[in-house]
């Protein structure tokens, strides 16, 4: 069975930095496409940052220069280093697996900047 765990986040001030991981289990990790999700309170859940199992890397420009999306295939884990992090960055930030016949998400963790 396929399962994601978040970890990682917390109240942080603003510019500060912030490191989420992702660990997965019950599937071949290095084949699948992972990314990393927010929903902030009132609005729709958002894109931040995705990565292939090539190692390609896409963001959103919100966070383009700021957020980087890593993977680690032998720990099965996939991360997001979350630098000069504003009050707008507040969200609960979900992982997400992406095989053929499903998406697969974490609990999420969520992550909180304000002074």
């Amino acid at each position: 069975q396929v399962q994601l765990v978040e970890s990682g986040g917390g109240l942080v001030q603003p510019g500060g930095p912030l490191r989420l991981s992702c660990v997965t289990s019950g599937s071949i990790f290095r084949l699948n496409n992972m990314g990393w999700y927010r929903q902030a309170p009132g609005k729709q859940r958002e894109l931040v940052a995705t990565i292939s199992s090539g190692g390609s890397t896409n963001y959103a420009d919100s966070v383009k220069g700021r957020f980087t999306i890593s993977r680690d295939n032998a720990k099965n884990t996939v991360y997001l280093q979350m630098n000069s992090l504003k009050p707008e960055d507040t969200a609960v930030y979900y992982c997400k697996q992406g095989l053929i016949t499903r998406d697969y998400w974490g609990q999420g963790t969520q992550v909180t900047v304000s002074s």
